[in-house]
């Protein structure tokens, strides 16, 4: 697929790190597959990955977490 942030480059199946902040809290997901650009490096997740991310942040949060990193795992 064309990648919506550059517009020049195509997307390819890869992994990639993820970071997601809320209040005190950072996770940090790695090794997460994604579509990525070969331009600019933007990367696109499936609807499912983003859920089981947004999963595990959550659970995060709630243990209160202040940094948590993590290897994907579907």
């Amino acid at each position: 697929m064309k990648c919506a942030i550059c517009k020049t480059g195509e997307t390819q199946p890869g992994e990639t790190t993820v970071v997601l902040n809320r209040g005190n809290t950072s996770v940090i997901i790695k090794n997460v597959p994604a579509d990525i650009c070969d331009t600019c490096g933007e990367y696109y997740l499936s609807d499912s990955i983003t859920e089981h991310l947004l999963t595990r942040a959550e659970e995060a949060i709630a243990k209160g977490v202040e940094v948590e990193i993590l290897r994907y795992a579907a």
